[in-house]
């Protein structure tokens, strides 16, 4: 993590002290205060991001671009080539320790990665065809 926010690390600091003052018991309410002052400086971060975007839409500087066409076949090429790698080791390991029922939630999982990557990665405009078909 490059940025650091000094008072979220305090209040991340201040949590720890008071649970090692109160005890485990009050654990599960230290957690809960922490995590939305957590969720409430995500928020007014994600805000502050919009609102600078905006600002450059309205000014009249360029959106940022997304990668070229030929980008997307190397990235589907990558993840392809790096599942077959290491599909190797990972079935051996599977098949040494779980026999086919390891062998089978291996690929399994080898599969699901691949089928995330691609529903991921489709174009907007061939998610609204699909859309409109279904």
């Amino acid at each position: 993590m490059a940025r650091h926010d000094p008072e979220l690390k305090k209040d991340l600091d201040a949590t720890l002290q008071t649970r090692k003052e109160l005890g485990p018991e009050y654990e599960s309410e230290l957690v809960e205060s922490f995590l939305t002052k957590l969720d409430e400086d995500v928020d007014r971060r994600v805000r502050r991001h919009l609102a600078e975007q905006q600002m450059q839409v309205a000014r009249g500087a360029q959106p940022p671009r997304a990668p070229a066409a030929g980008t997307e076949f190397w990235q589907r090429f990558a993840i392809v080539v790096v599942s077959l790698v290491l599909a190797i080791p990972l079935s051996a390991i599977a098949v040494a320790n779980a026999g086919l029922v390891g062998l089978t939630v291996c690929w399994v999982g080898i599969l699901g990665v691949n089928a995330a990557h691609g529903l991921a990665q489709r174009s907007p405009a061939a998610r609204r065809t699909e859309a409109d078909r279904g």
